[in-house]
């Protein structure tokens, strides 16, 4: 495809980049949807996503992301349409909590509990990108750790 195309369909690289990242977070979206919809334990659909995050680390859209996030830091264009992708991630895991536990996660508002898990699993890919085994098995025990504690908190 000729850079011309690029230009004028996306504005340029970065332009697709976002474009390629709304597409695939649409598509990842939908699958924390359908997962967070069975009847599941909220406890157990979150292991599922903890699982997911494996695959989307694998996949590049976890890197790709991370990527567009630090983007936005000088480009305040990026910053919102990364905000946004970020924000329909937070919507799905607040109706999650809000579906599974009466608006409530023990103490955490719904909205309060998505945003804590969602910076748990942002700060956590971060970390995981850096490449350190060490800090790896770290956050991924810690992110899987919460399962316990969603549980605790459901069977309560």
């Amino acid at each position: 495809m000729p850079l011309s195309q690029i230009h004028y369909h996306f504005g340029g690289k970065q332009g697709l980049v976002l474009a390629l990242l709304d597409h695939e977070n649409t598509r990842l979206i939908g699958r924390q949807q359908r997962m967070y919809a069975s009847d599941a334990p909220l406890w157990k659909r979150y292991e599922q996503a903890c699982d997911f995050l494996e695959d989307d680390i694998a996949s590049g859209y976890v890197r790709v992301l991370q990527e567009m996030i630090a983007a936005g830091w000088s480009d305040t264009e990026v910053a919102k349409q990364v905000l946004g992708l970020i924000q329909s991630w937070q919507t799905v895991l607040q109706e999650a909590v809000a579906g599974s536990a009466k608006d409530r996660l023990g103490p955490l508002t719904a909205e309060d509990a998505a945003v804590l898990v969602g910076l748990s699993f942002l700060g956590g890919e971060a970390l995981i990108l850096l490449g350190d085994e060490s800090w790896a098995r770290r956050v991924r025990t810690a992110l899987r750790s919460l399962a316990t504690l969603i549980r605790q908190v459901e069977e309560a």
